[in-house]
């Protein structure tokens, strides 16, 4: 015991145990003897899961072993494996993520917030309402983490107006009704746009490379479903919340009507930056849901880029990065010589994110190319034989449990080759299984470590890790409820 506590437990799982099983499996299992490569990647995976699960070295470091391994086993050529960690849906994130630091940087996500605010009221109802309102559609297009951050200050605010107001066990437990609700509908306002949660994206690449023909998921297509998604979800959390937390009548001393319009106004006017921004995000989204053909079952709306000749050239990556490049070219009105989004403000790109989401773009293609996914598929095809509502539903419950303790894009990237193998075994439609596994990725409620949003709202001090559980509990089994119901019933007439 001893050795353990010295050497520390993950450590021994990462570094001992782990290679150990791999050696095992690589050598021994004799798991697929007409195709060692099997072997070799499902070692590989093992290697990675446990490494992303334990985080005894940081993710992207994980992310970078395809590079060295894949090539050394013979999985695949170094130049395919190199290929995999750069491709469009980097250069979605990229590009969408640079416009999100662009309105940071001037403060537009903060102006929005309180004009959300000022509009939902300072009762408990809308209070609470205003708070996940602004969290939920600022989490849509910027991190969730930066949303988090942005609005706890903001609720802070609030809540020392409400304890110097009423100082009391209602005052108390409304607080944390406020806390949990940002932390909450950060994350599943994510799930709502392919551009608002890495898991999403992880989806979209990994769908293509083991379904090169299937048809686009375009932005529109993603948000037609995954919205009202999302919607369910932050109704729900909402009354959740406010049932659970809402403060007694007798003890509610209400909150100044102006609050939030002053806080508004202490802000001053809008400046040039902060419109040209708004434009452009605004120009963005548009751009994005409009791109390819809106079929709206009674007539199509055709999409803007058959207007050029090599329409599907165009993809959703090239639209990010084309709007972010504007914000470089325009000078701001208020810093003399600088421009509006610059390489110091550019360079807080999450660099780590796209290193993970490389790793897992390369893990699944080592699990296509040496046929581990299809060994899965047929290992695992008696899921074919339980109803699919019972299959959605186990997958659900799985993934929320898993990221509950794991990186969400990780326990993405880990599962959806797994999926897929599944789906090509059985026949099943893959999205009946893969989206509702990435959604299932984002609905992590219950512990602190589980999303940024949670650690950060626990970080306060204001919110005890039962409380977190408790509520996150029954969340989590609401949404995989949620996800299945509505995979099964909207997203076959969507998809």
């Amino acid at each position: 015991m001893s050795f353990v506590r010295q050497f520390g437990f993950r450590r021994l799982v990462s570094f001992v145990i782990t290679p150990l099983a791999i050696i095992y499996v690589i050598l021994f299992a004799d798991i697929a003897p007409e195709n060692p490569k099997v072997a070799y990647t499902l070692g590989v995976a093992m290697l990675m899961a446990v490494l992303w699960i334990t985080e005894a070295v940081p993710l992207a470091v994980t992310s970078l072993i395809p590079v060295a391994l894949f090539p050394l086993f013979g999985i695949m050529d170094g130049r395919a494996v190199a290929a995999t960690y750069f491709n469009d849906v980097i250069f979605l994130f990229m590009g969408g993520f640079l416009v999100s630091l662009a309105m940071e940087k001037w403060d537009l996500h903060r102006r929005i917030a309180y004009n959300i605010l000022c509009f939902t009221g300072t009762s408990p109802a809308r209070i609470l309402l205003g708070f996940m309102l602004a969290s939920f559609f600022l989490s849509m297009w910027i991190s969730n983490t930066a949303t988090a951050m942005m609005m706890l200050p903001i609720a802070m605010a609030i809540i020392r107006q409400l304890t110097t107001l009423m100082n009391n066990r209602s005052s108390t437990r409304f607080s944390v009704g406020i806390l949990l609700g940002i932390a909450y509908s950060a994350s599943v306002g994510g799930m709502a746009t392919l551009v608002g949660t890495p898991p999403n994206l992880s989806f979209m690449r990994i769908f293509h490379i083991y379904f090169p023909d299937a048809p686009e998921i375009s932005f529109y297509k993603w948000m037609l479903f995954a919205l009202p998604v999302s919607i369910l979800m932050f109704l729900f959390i909402w009354a959740l919340l406010y049932t659970l937390f809402r403060p007694k009548k007798s003890e509610w001393r209400d909150v100044e009507k102006n609050t939030f319009h002053s806080q508004l106004l202490e802000m001053g006017r809008r400046t040039f930056e902060q419109n040209f921004v708004f434009v452009i995000f605004v120009l963005l989204a548009v751009l994005w849901i409009s791109r390819a053909d809106i079929d709206i079952g009674v007539f199509k709306i055709p999409g803007w880029s058959n207007f050029f000749p090599n329409a599907p050239f165009i993809n959703d990556g090239t639209v990010a990065i084309f709007m972010a490049l504007i914000l470089f070219f325009v000078p701001s009105k208020t810093v003399r010589s600088d421009t509006i989004l610059e390489w110091n403000t550019a360079s807080k790109l999450p660099w780590n994110i796209l290193l993970l989401f490389g790793g897992g773009f390369a893990l699944a293609t080592g699990f296509k190319e040496s046929g581990l996914s299809l060994w899965f598929g047929e290992h695992l095809s008696a899921v074919a034989s339980l109803h699919p509502l019972l299959v959605i539903l186990i997958i659900c419950l799985v993934i929320t449990s898993l990221t509950e303790l794991t990186s969400n894009t990780a326990t993405t990237e880990m599962v959806l080759p797994i999926l897929a193998g599944i789906a090509i075994t059985t026949g099943i439609n893959p999205l009946m299984l893969m989206i509702p596994a990435t959604l299932s990725a984002s609905m992590a409620f219950m512990l602190p470590v589980a999303t940024p949003p949670n650690a950060i709202i626990f970080g306060t001090g204001l919110v005890s890790v039962r409380q977190m559980a408790a509520t996150g509990l029954i969340i989590n089994l609401a949404g995989a409820l949620i996800s299945t119901l509505m995979m099964y019933f909207w997203g076959a007439k969507v998809f």
